[in-house]
């Protein structure tokens, strides 16, 4: 039985939506074929939430100022200022522990209050919740402690945090994280050890190394 194919925005090569240009938008323009009563609610959501219409406009704010003038970094810490964040929380691969001590120094400079916490935080042995010792990176030979993000999660919100960010977690660990975090989160690094933690390059070279991707 063939596979029905549904357009959605990736498929789309206009994206007349940045502008509002009805005309040029494709048959299956998800905007076109907005639900407007969902479309309304949403957009009331920002009007009246005061935190989350807080953080949209915001994050506009600062993107219209600094677009391609600003790195990552420093449209955290502008964020962070903006936001009025009195103390931020880490949640770290501990592999990645030196970018975070850099990024922790940077906080400093900018009289910025953090909370750490590293991914193998109570060095619970991942037999534990049923990784088998073959599974293990070495090879079952002795503990090894597996990433814990549900429970950096619960030791940033007993910490008190208003805002986190990921460094480097793992995928799946992260999803777990930003599931159980209490405090509004962003990502700062995405751990691909591969590509120097940057999981964009396998997409640019799609064509080249990487065009395994398309088999």
């Amino acid at each position: 039985m063939a596979v029905r194919t549904v357009h959605t925005c990736s498929d789309c090569g206009v994206l007349s939506c940045r502008s509002r240009n009805e005309e040029k938008y494709p048959a299956f323009c998800l905007t076109k074929n907005v639900d407007e009563e969902l479309l309304s609610e949403v957009v009331s959501i920002y009007k009246e939430d005061e935190e989350l219409g807080r953080i949209a406009r915001t994050s506009a704010c600062i993107e219209g100022e600094f677009y391609g003038k600003l790195t990552r970094v420093e449209e955290t810490i502008e964020f962070i200022k903006r936001m009025g964040y009195k103390k931020v929380g880490i949640a770290s691969c501990v592999g990645l522990m030196k970018e975070t001590g850099i990024f922790t120094k940077i906080l400093r400079q900018n009289k910025i209050k953090y909370y750490t916490v590293g991914c193998k935080i109570g060095a619970v042995d991942k037999t534990e919740i049923g990784v088998p010792n073959e599974k293990k990176l070495n090879g079952g030979c002795g503990h090894e402690s597996m990433c814990n993000p549900i429970m950096q999660a619960k030791a940033l919100a007993a910490e008190n945090t208003d805002f986190n960010i990921v460094i480097g977690l793992c995928v799946g660990h992260d999803t777990l994280f930003l599931k159980h975090s209490e405090a509004p989160t962003t990502v700062m690094i995405v751990k691909d050890r591969v590509l120097a933690h940057n999981p964009a390059a396998a997409l640019y070279t799609a064509d080249g190394m990487y065009s395994r991707f398309k088999k």
